[in-house]
């Protein structure tokens, strides 16, 4: 190990290191990719040996801008107005986050390691020696929604339920699995199940991320800028990004950068189906009242009872206070018929009145997800229960108010 003082090694000199080491030069820069292991002290002491060894000017990797904020502030969660979270759409977002770091956290208390040690010592050495620090990965919320618009909407269910599955179970990691973290990415490892068997999956997951980062170094260390870069990234994806960062990159690769950080938007289709619904409702009390009043309001307080139970039931399932349960009873039935607010909105504005989150809450946050009774016990993560047990509550009961309405009307028993 050098010093400050301590001439720099060429990269021929370069320390032996526990994982796998690539030098490619493009122009006058040299990028030296280290694949790191996600679970692993080793691979922190490597990023710390090269580093010190004075060889780099500068150093990339595999972290956005949100990652590493939440680990240069642990407690970013709480700076976030959880209300403009419900109002942007951004729950289920969050929800995932909370549980990915929730699996994260299980392996650290299993195997004594922080996931992200590597990037952790990079941040403290670039800090220490005052190299430049560069953020090559797509940030995690885009990876996640494109992910979620890349599979198939009936594999969405399973793939969240599958996430929040795994994080929930209290049985240990196993060493299959912590193998898989040391070899190759921390999402991979988590969606491991779906990955393997679903190219659609595996697309946005990992070979996007890996053109991603070449791009971004393409950004923001293109060939003469510094002289030496060391880029640390999972070892899953040293083949990826290295492939390539040897073909020769856009010369604007901005453009390229942002088309993997659009959102892919939804089908016309699924845009139109929630207003679809609505004007099929709406018609058919109009078609029952034209029969008879009976009828007519015998379909208006069905659809109400059926979608104000289920939604309102639904968050009873997540211990929510009564005055939630009640205004979501009966909120679900008229935000049904209008698209541009859902019950999820309402239910999860009225907890948050009712029990605001206190300052330990955030503070407790990401311990308190580890554990199955800690989504119930903290505010913030029950409030997202109620958010997302109300949505689906009210969705479920749209389809099965709206299929006995058909039934009313035009079943064999209808005039």
């Amino acid at each position: 190990m050098t010093h400050d003082n301590a001439t720099p090694l060429a990269l021929d000199e370069l320390p032996a290191t526990s994982g796998p080491l690539k030098t490619i030069t493009v122009g006058d820069t040299h990028y030296t990719l280290l694949g790191t292991a996600h679970v692993s002290a080793e691979s922190a002491n490597d990023v710390r040996l090269l580093i010190n060894s004075g060889t780099f000017d500068a150093v990339a990797i595999e972290l956005c801008d949100a990652r590493h904020h939440s680990i240069d502030n642990p407690d970013a969660m709480g700076e976030q107005d959880l209300f403009q979270v419900f109002k942007q759409g951004k729950a289920g977002m969050v929800a995932a986050s909370l549980a990915l770091g929730a699996f994260q956290q299980r392996i650290a208390e299993q195997s004594g390691i922080q996931p992200g040690a590597e990037m952790r010592a990079a941040i403290e050495e670039c800090r220490t020696r005052q190299l430049p620090l560069l953020l090559v990965d797509r940030d995690v919320g885009i990876t996640l929604k494109r992910i979620y618009r890349n599979v198939p909407w009936w594999q969405r269910f399973s793939l969240f339920s599958g996430l929040l599955g795994s994080v929930m179970s209290r049985q240990d990691v196993s060493k299959e699995d912590i193998e898989k973290l040391k070899e190759g990415d921390m999402l991979e490892a988590t969606f491991s199940e779906f990955a393997a068997e679903s190219e659609a999956l595996y697309t946005p997951l990992i070979r996007e991320r890996d053109r991603y980062m070449a791009l971004r170094l393409a950004e923001e260390a293109p060939p003469g800028r510094y002289q030496n870069v060391l880029v640390v990234i999972g070892a899953g994806h040293l083949k990826g990004t290295g492939e390539h960062l040897e073909t020769p990159l856009p010369e604007s690769p901005t453009a390229e950068r942002e088309s993997l950080e659009a959102t892919p938007p939804p089908s016309k289709l699924w845009k139109a189906t929630p207003w679809l619904i609505t004007a099929l409702v709406l018609t058919g009390f109009v078609i029952g009242f034209s029969r008879n009043t009976e009828l007519g309001w015998q379909l208006v307080i069905e659809w109400f009872l059926i979608n104000g139970i289920l939604s309102g039931g639904a968050t009873i399932l997540a211990l929510t206070h009564p005055a939630t349960v009640i205004v979501t009873f009966f909120a679900a039935p008229l935000t049904s018929l209008n698209p541009t607010i859902g019950a999820g909105f309402v239910a999860a504005g009225v907890e948050l009145y009712m029990r605001k989150p206190k300052v330990r809450d955030f503070s407790t946050l990401r311990h308190d997800v580890t554990q199955l009774k800690g989504w119930w016990k903290n505010r913030v993560s029950r409030t997202l229960l109620v958010f997302i047990l109300a949505t689906v509550g009210s969705a479920v009961g749209t389809w099965v108010a709206g299929f006995r309405i058909a039934g009313a009307l035009f079943g064999s028993g209808a005039a």
